[in-house]
């Protein structure tokens, strides 16, 4: 009985730890920034111009701006929760081959971006940049791109505005679910300050949605993307399973390939 008494006392003690690194912590384990000084010159092997915003709460956030002769559009791509726009560039370089500008942004904290860190915030400057995009592209040549935790962003912007599509990769339901499956021993609803709920945001959505996910995802559950999937209402949906596909190799993978050409080349309004 003494053993047990000792057993169950280091396991709740060990519980609490958790729970308390979780609270006040979840930032550092949601957001993985790294930082780039000021000074910091980008360098890409396509035209592109540095462009800053500056917010209402003295936020001042870092994108680049990709061109191309005769663009097809314009790509505002979210990117996931890790790195800076160093290495967010070169991934943007796949749609800039495509023949569409690309605007990608750093977050808050993120590259040369500052401010400080709230879910709020990150709407309010997601929209900012699209209300950017729209000073230089109609809204019927504005395509929104979310990459995993991107995805949230890329769709309460199209949710409040009217692109052209919505294309969404390795997207998550909510960010409490993909926390319960990592810690389901821990009441992490009661726990996260960070919600991030793209299910209550999808169904506000009218362009048509594209979701990407790998099935072999070890980061954000293929179960979660599908699950997204079939909560929005709309028929102008399709979801694509990329077989063996892990979180951060789709591009390695034929599929995905033509899934984004045929994704992008499809008419304003059509059914998928």
């Amino acid at each position: 009985m003494r053993r047990f008494k000792i057993w169950g006392s280091g396991l709740l003690l060990t519980l609490i730890a958790l729970c308390c690194m979780i609270y006040f912590l979840q930032e550092k384990l949601i957001f993985l920034p790294t930082q780039l000084p000021q000074e910091y010159q980008y360098s890409f092997s396509a035209n592109f111009e540095e462009v800053f915003l500056e917010t209402d709460d003295g936020a001042r956030l870092n994108a680049l701006h990709f061109h191309v002769k005769n663009p097809k559009g314009l790509i505002l791509y979210f990117h996931g929760n890790a790195g800076d726009l160093s290495r967010w560039g070169e991934i943007a370089l796949f749609f800039v081959d495509k023949g569409y500008d690309v605007l990608i942004m750093d977050y808050r904290t993120y590259g040369k971006s500052t401010g400080k860190l709230g879910e709020k915030p990150l709407y309010q400057d997601a929209q900012l940049w699209y209300e950017h995009a729209k000073k230089q592209y109609d809204e019927s040549n504005i395509k929104v791109y979310g990459r995993s935790l991107g995805g949230t962003f890329a769709t309460h912007v199209a949710a409040k505005n009217n692109p052209h599509q919505l294309i969404l990769e390795t997207p998550f339901y909510g960010l409490e679910e993909v926390a319960k499956e990592r810690f389901p021993f821990l009441p992490v609803g009661s726990l996260l300050k960070y919600r991030f709920p793209t299910y209550s945001f999808i169904n506000e959505v009218k362009c048509p949605i594209t979701i990407i996910h790998g099935t072999e995802d070890s980061v954000v559950p293929f179960d979660s993307g599908k699950r997204l999937f079939e909560s929005i209402s709309s028929q102008k949906k399709s979801f694509v399973a990329i077989k063996d596909g892990d979180h951060n190799d789709l591009i390695n993978f034929q599929e995905y390939h033509k899934v984004i050409d045929k994704t992008l080349q499809s008419n304003r309004g059509e059914d998928r």
